[in-house]
Protein backbone atom coordinates (compact mmCIF):
# COMPACT_ATOMS: atom_id res chain seq x y z
CA UNK A 1 0.00 0.00 0.00
CA UNK A 2 1.32 3.45 -0.88
CA UNK A 3 -0.25 4.89 2.30
CA UNK A 4 -0.50 2.89 5.53
CA UNK A 5 -3.10 3.35 8.25
CA UNK A 6 -3.05 2.34 11.91
CA UNK A 7 -4.81 3.39 15.11
CA UNK A 8 -3.29 4.36 18.43
CA UNK A 9 -6.11 5.10 20.83
CA UNK A 10 -8.19 7.88 19.32
CA UNK A 11 -5.41 8.80 16.87
CA UNK A 12 -5.30 7.57 13.25
CA UNK A 13 -1.70 7.45 11.96
CA UNK A 14 -1.30 7.67 8.18
CA UNK A 15 2.12 6.94 6.70
CA UNK A 16 3.10 7.85 3.15
CA UNK A 17 4.77 4.64 2.06
CA UNK A 18 7.11 4.92 -0.92
CA UNK A 19 10.34 5.07 1.08
CA UNK A 20 12.50 4.07 -1.88
CA UNK A 21 11.37 7.33 -3.56
CA UNK A 22 11.37 9.46 -0.38
CA UNK A 23 7.56 9.19 -0.61
CA UNK A 24 7.41 11.22 -3.82
CA UNK A 25 3.80 12.06 -4.65
CA UNK A 26 1.84 10.19 -7.29
CA UNK A 27 -1.82 10.28 -8.27
CA UNK A 28 -2.24 6.82 -6.75
CA UNK A 29 -0.78 8.01 -3.44
CA UNK A 30 -3.01 11.08 -3.49
CA UNK A 31 -6.19 9.07 -4.01
CA UNK A 32 -5.28 6.61 -1.26
CA UNK A 33 -4.27 9.39 1.16
CA UNK A 34 -7.45 11.40 0.61
CA UNK A 35 -9.61 8.27 0.86
CA UNK A 36 -8.03 7.44 4.20
CA UNK A 37 -8.47 11.02 5.42
CA UNK A 38 -12.16 10.86 4.52
CA UNK A 39 -12.50 7.51 6.24
CA UNK A 40 -10.86 8.84 9.41
CA UNK A 41 -13.00 11.97 9.37
CA UNK A 42 -16.17 9.84 9.26
CA UNK A 43 -15.04 7.50 12.05
CA UNK A 44 -16.37 8.73 15.43
CA UNK A 45 -13.59 6.86 17.25
CA UNK A 46 -10.91 8.98 15.51
CA UNK A 47 -10.35 12.28 17.32
CA UNK A 48 -7.06 13.33 15.64
CA UNK A 49 -4.94 12.30 12.63
CA UNK A 50 -1.14 12.16 12.34
CA UNK A 51 0.51 12.12 8.90
CA UNK A 52 4.14 11.12 8.45
CA UNK A 53 6.45 9.42 5.95
CA UNK A 54 8.11 6.00 5.87
CA UNK A 55 11.88 5.86 5.78
CA UNK A 56 14.00 8.99 5.42
CA UNK A 57 11.49 11.32 3.77
CA UNK A 58 8.17 12.97 4.51
CA UNK A 59 7.40 13.68 0.86
CA UNK A 60 10.01 14.73 -1.69
CA UNK A 61 7.45 16.41 -3.94
CA UNK A 62 5.90 15.19 -7.16
CA UNK A 63 7.43 12.02 -8.53
CA UNK A 64 9.89 12.85 -11.32
CA UNK A 65 8.44 10.10 -13.51
CA UNK A 66 5.14 12.00 -13.47
CA UNK A 67 6.88 15.33 -14.13
CA UNK A 68 8.70 13.80 -17.10
CA UNK A 69 5.43 12.37 -18.45
CA UNK A 70 3.76 15.78 -18.09
CA UNK A 71 6.66 17.42 -19.93
CA UNK A 72 6.43 14.93 -22.81
CA UNK A 73 2.62 15.01 -22.98
CA UNK A 74 2.39 11.31 -22.00
CA UNK A 75 0.79 11.80 -18.57
CA UNK A 76 -2.56 10.01 -18.52
CA UNK A 77 -3.44 9.53 -14.83
CA UNK A 78 -6.83 10.98 -13.95
CA UNK A 79 -6.78 14.04 -11.70
CA UNK A 80 -8.47 13.53 -8.34
CA UNK A 81 -11.31 16.07 -7.97
CA UNK A 82 -10.22 16.72 -4.37
CA UNK A 83 -7.61 19.51 -4.33
CA UNK A 84 -4.33 19.23 -2.48
CA UNK A 85 -5.76 21.59 0.14
CA UNK A 86 -8.33 18.89 0.97
CA UNK A 87 -7.09 18.32 4.59
CA UNK A 88 -8.17 21.87 5.48
CA UNK A 89 -11.80 20.91 4.82
CA UNK A 90 -11.88 18.03 7.33
CA UNK A 91 -13.51 18.34 10.74
CA UNK A 92 -10.78 16.29 12.44
CA UNK A 93 -7.45 17.99 13.29
CA UNK A 94 -4.50 16.78 11.21
CA UNK A 95 -0.95 16.83 12.62
CA UNK A 96 1.99 16.55 10.21
CA UNK A 97 5.09 14.78 11.55
CA UNK A 98 7.77 15.87 9.06
CA UNK A 99 10.46 13.24 9.48
CA UNK A 100 12.72 14.05 6.53
CA UNK A 101 12.77 15.46 3.00
CA UNK A 102 9.83 17.87 2.61
CA UNK A 103 10.00 19.44 -0.83
CA UNK A 104 7.69 21.14 -3.31
CA UNK A 105 4.32 19.44 -3.27
CA UNK A 106 5.42 17.64 -0.10
CA UNK A 107 5.81 21.00 1.59
CA UNK A 108 2.30 21.91 0.46
CA UNK A 109 0.98 18.73 2.08
CA UNK A 110 2.79 19.48 5.33
CA UNK A 111 1.48 23.05 5.54
CA UNK A 112 -2.16 22.23 4.75
CA UNK A 113 -2.18 20.14 7.92
CA UNK A 114 -3.45 22.00 10.97
CA UNK A 115 -0.33 21.55 13.14
CA UNK A 116 3.20 20.70 12.04
CA UNK A 117 5.89 19.01 14.14
CA UNK A 118 9.22 18.52 12.39
CA UNK A 119 12.49 16.71 12.89
CA UNK A 120 15.03 19.42 13.57
CA UNK A 121 17.33 18.13 10.82
CA UNK A 122 14.60 17.49 8.21
CA UNK A 123 15.39 19.11 4.86
CA UNK A 124 12.69 21.51 3.64
CA UNK A 125 12.52 23.34 0.29
CA UNK A 126 9.88 24.88 -1.94
CA UNK A 127 12.03 23.87 -4.97
CA UNK A 128 9.57 25.29 -7.54
CA UNK A 129 11.72 28.10 -8.94
CA UNK A 130 14.59 25.63 -9.47
CA UNK A 131 12.34 23.42 -11.61
CA UNK A 132 10.88 26.22 -13.73
CA UNK A 133 7.58 26.07 -11.82
CA UNK A 134 5.52 28.43 -9.67
CA UNK A 135 4.21 28.29 -6.09
CA UNK A 136 1.75 25.40 -6.39
CA UNK A 137 -1.57 24.64 -4.79
CA UNK A 138 -1.96 27.82 -2.77
CA UNK A 139 1.53 27.84 -1.23
CA UNK A 140 1.95 31.46 -2.37
CA UNK A 141 -1.11 32.24 -0.24
CA UNK A 142 -0.25 30.08 2.79
CA UNK A 143 3.46 30.88 3.21
CA UNK A 144 3.15 34.67 3.72
CA UNK A 145 0.45 34.08 6.34
CA UNK A 146 2.60 31.64 8.27
CA UNK A 147 6.06 33.12 7.86
CA UNK A 148 5.48 36.70 6.64
CA UNK A 149 6.00 38.13 3.16
CA UNK A 150 9.77 38.60 3.38
CA UNK A 151 10.45 35.00 4.39
CA UNK A 152 7.90 33.66 1.92
CA UNK A 153 9.62 35.59 -0.87
CA UNK A 154 12.99 34.19 0.18
CA UNK A 155 11.80 30.58 0.30
CA UNK A 156 9.81 30.73 -2.93
CA UNK A 157 12.22 32.80 -5.04
CA UNK A 158 15.40 31.01 -3.97
CA UNK A 159 14.08 27.46 -3.58
CA UNK A 160 16.88 27.03 -1.05
CA UNK A 161 17.07 24.09 1.34
CA UNK A 162 16.49 24.84 5.02
CA UNK A 163 16.25 22.68 8.12
CA UNK A 164 13.30 21.76 10.29
CA UNK A 165 14.80 23.89 13.04
CA UNK A 166 14.66 26.94 10.73
CA UNK A 167 11.14 25.99 9.60
CA UNK A 168 10.07 26.06 13.24
CA UNK A 169 11.81 29.39 13.88
CA UNK A 170 9.92 30.87 10.90
CA UNK A 171 6.55 29.64 12.17
CA UNK A 172 6.02 26.78 9.71
CA UNK A 173 6.07 24.24 12.56
CA UNK A 174 5.12 24.46 16.22
CA UNK A 175 7.98 22.24 17.38
CA UNK A 176 11.32 20.93 16.08
CA UNK A 177 12.60 17.82 17.84
CA UNK A 178 15.30 15.19 17.30
CA UNK A 179 14.21 12.78 14.60
CA UNK A 180 14.16 9.74 16.88
CA UNK A 181 11.53 11.43 19.08
CA UNK A 182 9.43 12.94 16.29
CA UNK A 183 6.63 10.42 15.83
CA UNK A 184 6.24 9.80 19.55
CA UNK A 185 5.91 13.53 20.22
CA UNK A 186 3.48 14.08 17.35
CA UNK A 187 1.30 11.17 18.48
CA UNK A 188 1.44 12.35 22.11
CA UNK A 189 0.27 15.79 20.99
CA UNK A 190 -2.52 14.23 18.90
CA UNK A 191 -3.56 12.05 21.86
CA UNK A 192 -3.90 15.14 24.01
CA UNK A 193 -6.26 16.60 21.40
CA UNK A 194 -8.11 13.28 21.26
CA UNK A 195 -8.59 12.93 25.01
CA UNK A 196 -8.81 16.49 26.30
CA UNK A 197 -10.49 18.52 23.57
CA UNK A 198 -14.04 18.65 22.22
CA UNK A 199 -14.31 17.27 18.67
CA UNK A 200 -17.08 19.78 17.91
CA UNK A 201 -14.98 22.68 19.21
CA UNK A 202 -11.94 21.60 17.20
CA UNK A 203 -14.01 21.22 14.03
CA UNK A 204 -15.40 24.75 14.39
CA UNK A 205 -12.02 26.24 15.31
CA UNK A 206 -10.54 24.68 12.16
CA UNK A 207 -13.28 26.32 10.11
CA UNK A 208 -12.73 29.66 11.86
CA UNK A 209 -9.01 29.65 11.09
CA UNK A 210 -8.87 28.18 7.59
CA UNK A 211 -12.00 30.05 6.48
CA UNK A 212 -11.29 33.29 8.30
CA UNK A 213 -8.08 34.57 6.75
CA UNK A 214 -10.02 36.62 4.21
CA UNK A 215 -12.35 38.16 6.80
CA UNK A 216 -11.87 41.53 8.46
CA UNK A 217 -11.65 41.85 12.24
CA UNK A 218 -15.24 43.01 12.70
CA UNK A 219 -16.62 40.17 10.57
CA UNK A 220 -14.48 37.58 12.37
CA UNK A 221 -15.52 38.96 15.77
CA UNK A 222 -19.23 38.88 14.94
CA UNK A 223 -18.97 35.34 13.57
CA UNK A 224 -17.12 34.24 16.72
CA UNK A 225 -19.90 35.68 18.90
CA UNK A 226 -22.51 33.73 16.90
CA UNK A 227 -20.51 30.51 17.14
CA UNK A 228 -19.89 31.03 20.85
CA UNK A 229 -23.61 31.41 21.54
CA UNK A 230 -24.19 28.12 19.69
CA UNK A 231 -21.46 26.42 21.73
CA UNK A 232 -23.23 27.35 24.98
CA UNK A 233 -26.12 25.11 23.90
CA UNK A 234 -24.01 22.05 23.05
CA UNK A 235 -23.40 19.20 25.51
CA UNK A 236 -19.67 19.71 25.02
CA UNK A 237 -19.84 22.95 27.00
CA UNK A 238 -21.62 21.34 29.93
CA UNK A 239 -19.15 18.43 29.92
CA UNK A 240 -16.14 20.73 29.62
CA UNK A 241 -17.19 22.75 32.68
CA UNK A 242 -18.28 19.70 34.69
CA UNK A 243 -15.06 17.77 34.05
CA UNK A 244 -12.99 20.79 35.08
CA UNK A 245 -14.93 21.33 38.32
CA UNK A 246 -14.92 17.59 39.10
CA UNK A 247 -11.20 17.31 38.29
CA UNK A 248 -11.65 14.37 35.92
CA UNK A 249 -10.90 13.71 32.24
CA UNK A 250 -13.64 14.99 29.91
CA UNK A 251 -15.96 12.62 28.08
CA UNK A 252 -16.88 14.67 25.01
CA UNK A 253 -19.38 13.21 22.52
CA UNK A 254 -18.10 12.20 19.08
CA UNK A 255 -18.92 14.14 15.95
CA UNK A 256 -22.03 12.93 14.17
Amino acid sequence: MVVLSEDDGGVRILTLNRPERLNAWTAEMGRRYFDLLEEADRDPSVRAIVVTGAGKGFCAGADFADLTAIQSGDYTDEQDPRPNTFPTTLRTPVVAAVNGACAGLGMVHALVCDVVVTADDAKWTTAFSRRGLVAEWGLGWILPRLAGQARAMDLLLSGRVFTGAEACAMGLAVRAVPGERLLAEAVAYAKELATQCSPASMAIIKRQIWGGWQAGLDEARDEAVRLMMESFRRPDFAEGVASFLERRPPDFPPLT
